[in-house]
């Protein structure tokens, strides 16, 4: 009928959909179609929608350089003062997802400070504008950024916010979410059974829903669980299922550390296979070079620095690990930087 603001509505409303089962192909068109209707209206409340739609499915696709474009993008109309003829309308989730994942992207990238305080303006933002839905989505995806900085208290904390908002609210997949991660916390900080029965009861309940964006990120977290209870072959058996998952809907980003963790779990099983954790070592790194992930890189040239030290390439090991934490300029508080540095050191 030739009403652009009820068709980017509609599309808005397909890309939710969509998203929700992982289609972040069709996600990304939809997207691309929205930015471009919405560039004739006098308003910037679609740009913003299409930056974040553009911005998160190029970030789940693993295109770290062109998700952060498009979340930058959307930042910056957020923040920009309105005009003339400009609707005050504030599209409360956009404005939420493109800091939250501005916030993952960086610290994939290789800027865990920077990241940080992206996360932080995100809750910031979500709890200002009091919108129950956003503040789920800011409550979540900052538990993810602490999950990856490898803070399970902190993860504890947001996940238990988020169980406890998500239940007022009657938002099962966002308390499913907060349940999986909170069990993840606790798992990793010592209460592995209590942890790994909350995770599995999370994972049931989201499911139920019907969801199938982010199963690969759970079903690695359900992978560190079986960790930590010294059962590697079902992590491993995790691992290959959510990397299958990953190739499959092309939620790739995590595909590095994935392998990464693999390889850990090959090399501590009861008969270690050396060969096969180092293959998925080399692989980690393939990928996290070619997604320009410094974050996983440093990840992958840990492990497998760790595995030349055992059998005694020490030089190779240094000459590895060494350029990749020399290219960070932030971000040595956290625990990856920190191991990193005492691992280099061992080796010199």
């Amino acid at each position: 009928m030739g009403d652009t603001q009820q068709l980017c509505l509609i599309l808005r409303g397909l890309a939710a959909f969509y998203i929700g089962q992982a289609a972040v192909e069709t996600v990304w068109d939809i997207g691309e179609h929205m930015l471009r209707l919405a560039q004739s209206l006098p308003h910037a409340t679609y740009r913003l929608e299409a930056h974040s739609l553009l911005g998160s499915t190029s970030y789940y696709r693993g295109r770290l350089t062109l998700a952060r474009t498009h979340l930058e993008h959307g930042i910056a109309l957020f923040h920009a003062p309105q005009g003339a003829g400009q609707t005050s309308y504030v599209p409360a989730n956009a404005a939420v997802s493109c800091l939250t994942f501005a916030a993952l992207v960086l610290w994939h990238l290789g800027y865990p400070a920077q990241a940080l305080a992206r996360s932080g303006e995100a809750l910031t933002v979500a709890r200002e504008l009091a919108h129950p839905f956003s503040l789920c989505y800011g409550l979540m995806f900052t538990a993810v950024l602490h999950h990856v900085r490898r803070e399970a208290g902190v993860v504890q904390e947001r996940a238990e916010a988020l169980i406890a908002h998500a239940s007022d609210q009657g938002f099962a997949q966002w308390r499913a979410q907060g349940t999986m991660l909170c069990g993840w916390a606790r798992a990793t900080q010592g209460r592995v059974t209590e942890g790994f029965e909350q995770l599995q009861q999370g994972l049931e309940a989201y499911r139920r829903t019907g969801a199938v964006l982010g199963m690969p990120y759970y079903l690695t977290c359900l992978a560190e669980v079986y960790g930590h209870m010294g059962r590697e072959d079902k992590g491993v058996a995790m691992l290959d299922e959510a990397l299958a998952l990953g190739a499959h809907t092309g939620m790739r980003v995590a595909e590095a550390g994935q392998l990464c963790l693999k390889g850990v779990f090959l090399g501590r099983q009861a008969h270690p296979d050396l060969h096969g954790a180092e293959a998925c070592f080399q692989q980690a790194l393939t990928v996290a070079r070619h997604q320009q992930a410094k974050s996983f890189e440093l990840r992958a040239a840990m492990s497998l620095s760790r595995l030349w030290q055992q059998q005694g390439k020490q030089t190779e090991a240094r000459e590895l690990l060494a350029p990749v934490y020399g290219w960070f300029t932030e971000g040595f508080d956290t625990a990856d930087l920190q191991e990193a540095k005492a691992l280099l050191d061992a080796l010199a």
